[in-house]
């Protein structure tokens, strides 16, 4: 640990500190609601698991009660014609595609871990994302092309990494699985041990679920054409190689990540939604896993379950529909905080303004900055 890193114990003593401080936060909506910000007065905004979405044109979605909102929003254009579509981070956390509840400090972790990764990855598949001057890299508005949505994941993994979600290698592996995803199961795998390549393994993209699938499947269905999936997976590769080897010279195993993309205006193809954070990957301490595979290897461990900064970390919470208790919002927390500051090889530092604050302001550079009057 970096000396001028903050220590677990600091870390939990600032999320500990910061929750006793928990105010009332505005929603995104009732911010538009109350004319703040008026070039946004009107619009429908629509919720997702973990972010919020603003965009022109029609808006669909149900809430919890199974209400169906439909709405028309005005029209929301870049200068030069592009359909703009705002997202604003939440500290919402989702596991099992369960609202757990709220992390501190996990909108402005995550954003910051994204926007780091962002830049590392883009020349390889690219990015729909706008850089607006003034707002910071841990900000939680995002500015972005609303792009033509591809309904696939592909998730990349260079490790049977042990999940409990019903999507991964590890649970199709324990099933006794012949094929995975388009590829044969490997023979000799094992627990949290590396994979003889790095496996394309797309799925099917829904608001209730994923399903894993073979690309000739998800094109058998319509849901990809033989060429875009061709250009996702070869990106995909490129910008995971990129990315591990990057982060194993900063003492971080890439485990696996989640890519989504979409088609901009141009009708090229590029990514969407968050890249390489710690709710889309698996990252692990590489020291960690180092030092326990010599012991697995010498017969002294039954398998390796190396420190991980992901929201694997989280799920291991879940319990049936149960959100998070306090003291597990804490916990989870000071992870995020650990995990962003082994990423960005800094001491983490929290932007301790009012949320509605930053949120309003956010939304205010980008309407000056990108959108047609």
């Amino acid at each position: 640990m970096n000396t001028d890193h903050l220590t677990e114990e600091q870390a939990v003593e600032l999320v500990d500190n910061d929750m006793k401080s928990e105010g009332k936060v505005s929603s995104t909506q009732e911010l538009l609601d109350s004319g703040v910000i008026p070039a946004l007065k009107g619009f429908t905004v629509r919720p997702g698991k973990v972010s919020d979405s603003i965009y022109g044109g029609k808006v669909k979605f149900t809430k919890k009660d199974g209400t169906v909102v439909e709405a028309e929003n005005p029209r929301l254009v870049t200068r030069d014609g592009r359909p703009l579509r705002l997202m604003i981070r939440t500290q919402r956390i989702s596991a099992h595609d369960i609202n757990r509840g709220e992390i501190p400090f996990k909108d402005q972790i995550l954003a910051a871990n994204h926007n780091y990764m962002r830049r590392l990855v883009e020349p390889a598949i690219g990015t729909s994302q706008f850089e607006v001057p003034g707002l910071e890299d841990n900000g939680v508005v995002i500015a972005a092309e609303n792009l033509q949505l591809i309904p696939v994941e592909n998730i990349f993994r260079a490790y049977m990494a042990k999940s409990s979600t019903s999507t991964s290698l590890y649970q199709a592996w324990k099933r006794g699985d012949k094929m995975f995803a388009g590829h044969l199961v490997p023979e000799g795998l094992v627990v949290n041990g590396p994979l003889p390549y790095v496996m394309d393994t797309p799925s099917t993209k829904s608001e209730d679920h994923d399903v894993t699938s073979s690309p000739e499947e998800l094109i058998r269905q319509g849901h990809i054409a033989p060429a875009q999936y061709t250009a996702l997976r070869n990106g995909g590769l490129v910008a995971f190689g990129m990315a591990a080897q990057f982060l194993r010279g900063k003492g971080i195993i890439l485990v696996d990540t989640k890519f989504e993309h979409g088609i901009n205006k141009d009708g090229k193809i590029v990514s969407q939604d968050e890249l390489l954070t710690m709710d889309s990957s698996r990252f692990w301490l590489a020291s960690d896993y180092d030092a326990q595979t010599e012991r697995f290897h010498r017969g002294e461990l039954e398998e390796r379950n190396p420190k991980s900064y992901s929201k694997e970390f989280a799920r291991g919470f879940s319990e049936g529909e149960q959100g998070y208790t306090d003291e597990q919002r804490r916990v989870i927390a000071a992870r995020y905080v650990i995990g962003i500051q082994e990423l960005l090889g800094k001491r983490f530092e929290p932007n301790m303004r009012p949320r509605d604050e930053r949120v309003v302001r956010g939304l205010q550079k980008i309407v000056e900055h990108l959108a047609a009057r």
